[in-house]
């Protein structure tokens, strides 16, 4: 089949969109018609999805085969029907579909059906629903289910066809929360502004062939998504939908015994959970997704929370990464000068900042990197790809790590609350990390 990869879709779209199909509905009305929005919930708000429309002309037998089966929702096994998108993130079909097929009705002036209580049609077949029911299953069970994510990998960057989860599987794998939020953000702006689809979800996501040189806009989707959003928005949201499916008979059953204070209480836990994890937090690609050579021997545990942060700067690449395709490069290029040329266990950075709107794992939040000879227990170390001795990270590369990575680090009980921040430099003899980021650090918060 052709690579699950966005850019597969743009073109399955593309090929749809143009006049010769069998098919009288939209886009996304065909991949609800496939099973892409079938939820009680997303019933309640879209309707009964259509029938499945014969094998379109415009499409191969191939692209028609993995549009279906991408859109065909197991709820044991939502990462599926995911795609991996140019920036390196895996973004569900499913959630991302549906949410551009309410901004289309929006701007059409479809009537949505009157549900009571209302509820925002966006957010609704995006992510209240799931979000909802995903914390109203884990209140019975004494909190060992898994409410959101976990992250996932691709068996093949280039040539993705079969994506594996990094944990103990939840409603919301990290690639439905992308979907979800890009429906949302995609829905709001074809609300808006109607244009061709395959041209929206190229302009958002860029294409794959990895030529761009610039950040594409769904690197933002985190920041973006909480500003369209706000902390109050998602509570409501969930709480509403909730309402909803107590009267919807699908689920009324689940809900029979939970009472209107309740209700509220999951639904701030969930909005809450969800936000510091997907807005507030920033995401950190896994070492698979950046092709990792395994660590060699056995690594050590920190203790945690930490004390101490080290700020450094790469040097050589000297050159900021600004596309997925060039920091993984970079990773896999330091991790071998690591392990090969200085005889270390691993990369020995614990993450690394690209400057294309992500971190990268390296030795991650659990293990003992190799950065700052004598303190490398003591805290993690954080190194800027470039060489940063006259010119500065753009400031979303500042802001990632100091507005995102520290304080995250500091709510989920990885850094001490009053933890100090030291450039390399200030714990031995180099230039690292480079004059100009050194003074940017000099003002930032736990800066000794």
């Amino acid at each position: 089949l052709p690579p699950r990869h966005m850019d597969s879709v743009v073109r399955i779209v593309e090929a749809l969109e143009s006049t010769d199909h069998n098919f009288t509905g939209t886009v996304p009305e065909l991949a609800r018609a496939l099973g892409g929005c079938s939820t009680p919930g997303c019933r309640a708000v879209l309707g009964e999805p259509p029938d499945v429309p014969p094998a379109p002309r415009t499409l191969s037998r191939e692209q028609w085969l993995l549009f279906t089966q991408l859109l065909h929702q197991d709820a044991a096994a939502p990462e599926r029907g995911v795609v991996l998108a140019p920036d390196g993130s895996t973004v569900a079909l499913g959630p991302l579909l549906a949410g551009i097929e309410v901004g289309l009705k929006r701007a059409a002036g479809w009537p949505f059906p009157t549900v009571e209580p209302p509820i925002d049609a966006l957010y609704a077949v995006t992510i209240t629903e799931v979000l909802g029911t995903s914390f109203l299953l884990a209140r019975d069970g004494a909190g060992n289910r898994t409410t959101l994510g976990p992250d996932g990998c691709w068996d093949d960057v280039d040539d993705p066809q079969n994506y594996t989860l990094l944990g103990p599987p939840s409603p919301i794998p990290d690639a439905v929360a992308n979907g979800a939020m890009d429906g949302v953000l995609l829905g709001a702006h074809l609300a808006q502004a109607p244009v061709p689809l395959a041209d929206l979800l190229r302009g958002y996501y860029g294409t794959g062939n990895g030529t761009e040189k610039e950040r594409p806009p769904s690197s933002y989707r985190r920041q973006d998504f909480g500003v369209l959003t706000g902390p109050g928005k998602l509570e409501e949201e969930v709480a509403a939908m909730l309402r909803v499916l107590r009267v919807l008979p699908p689920t009324q059953e689940l809900l029979e015994d939970v009472g209107p204070e309740e209700v509220v209480a999951i639904a701030r836990q969930a909005a809450q959970d969800f936000t510091e994890v997907y807005v507030e937090c920033p995401a950190i690609v896994p070492r698979c997704m950046w092709g990792a050579r395994p660590y060699r021997g056995t690594p050590k545990p920190l203790t945690l929370p930490l004390g101490s942060v080290y700020i450094h700067h790469t040097f050589i690449p000297s050159a900021p990464c600004r596309t997925f395709t060039a920091c993984a490069r970079d990773m896999r290029a330091m991790q071998h000068f690591h392990q090969d040329t200085r005889g270390w266990d691993d990369i020995g950075y614990s993450f690394v900042v690209g400057s294309d709107g992500y971190l990268y794992q390296g030795r991650g939040w659990h293990w003992v990197g190799a950065h700052t000879k004598g303190y490398n227990s003591k805290g993690y170390g954080v190194s800027y790809v470039g060489d940063f001795s006259v010119t500065l990270p753009d400031p979303d590369a500042i802001a990632l790590v100091r507005d995102r990575l520290l304080p995250c680090a500091v709510r989920t009980g990885r850094l001490h609350r009053n933890y100090t921040l030291r450039g390399h430099r200030q714990m031995g003899r180099t230039d690292c990390p480079g004059n100009s980021l050194f003074h940017e650090i000099e003002t930032w918060h736990g800066f000794k």
